[in-house]
């Protein structure tokens, strides 16, 4: 049905403006960097992972309950970042709180075009997170290809897709096999990363 980017902001007190400043700095400070994250195994968690795995840059994880608990520890630079999703990621750092390095969705995301995706310094970085519908196994294709239909025609309604902007998403119609091709997809990724974390 639609796609969410998270955002990654650090603390203004980090010496960095850019997504590869901020490697170099992690490069040059292994493990003095912690980054905080909504909860074990969120795409907050796992975003900063999949950046660890693709940059080689070694950060502690801090993990929160909540992304609006660990805000105040980053604006004080307890720790350093959090790869939050775009929301409230970019309430505060449109308030001035943190500073917006980059999207982690492939290309700049459409609500907010002057922050550059994460993938125009690491290649090929991409966490985005998606919402979809599915139906029992053995539903008849007549009834998901009718559901995938409705689906489909809501998504073009203007009203839909500003409610879904207000909540940092955009939407993404796919067929069934589309669909199916990208859980498929995303669970062998993020199987990979989960491995990495350890």
């Amino acid at each position: 049905i639609m796609q969410l980017t998270n955002m990654l902001v650090v603390s203004n007190a980090m010496p960095v403006k850019t997504v590869q400043e901020f490697i170099d700095y992690c490069r040059a400070n292994p493990g003095k960097i912690a980054y905080a994250s909504s909860g074990n195994g969120t795409s907050v968690h796992m975003s900063a992972e999949l950046f660890k795995a693709m940059t080689k840059c070694d950060m502690q994880h801090v993990p929160y309950r909540g992304s609006a608990i660990a805000f105040p520890d980053i604006i004080s630079n307890k720790v350093q970042l959090i790869f939050d999703n775009l929301p409230s990621a970019l309430e505060q750092s449109r308030g001035g709180s943190v500073r917006a390095l980059g999207v982690t969705s492939p290309t700049r995301w459409p609500g907010v075009p002057d922050v550059p995706a994460i993938a125009e310094t690491v290649p090929g970085f991409e966490s985005v997170g998606f919402y979809g519908i599915s139906a029992p196994k053995g539903t008849p294709p007549e009834i998901v290809d009718a559901l995938n239909k409705a689906v489909g025609e809501a998504l073009k309604d203007p009203k839909l897709v500003a409610r879904l902007a207000e909540v940092g998403g955009i939407p993404k119609p796919m067929t069934p096999a589309e669909f199916g091709r990208l859980v498929a997809d995303e669970t062998e990724k993020w199987r990979k990363v989960v491995e990495f974390a350890g």
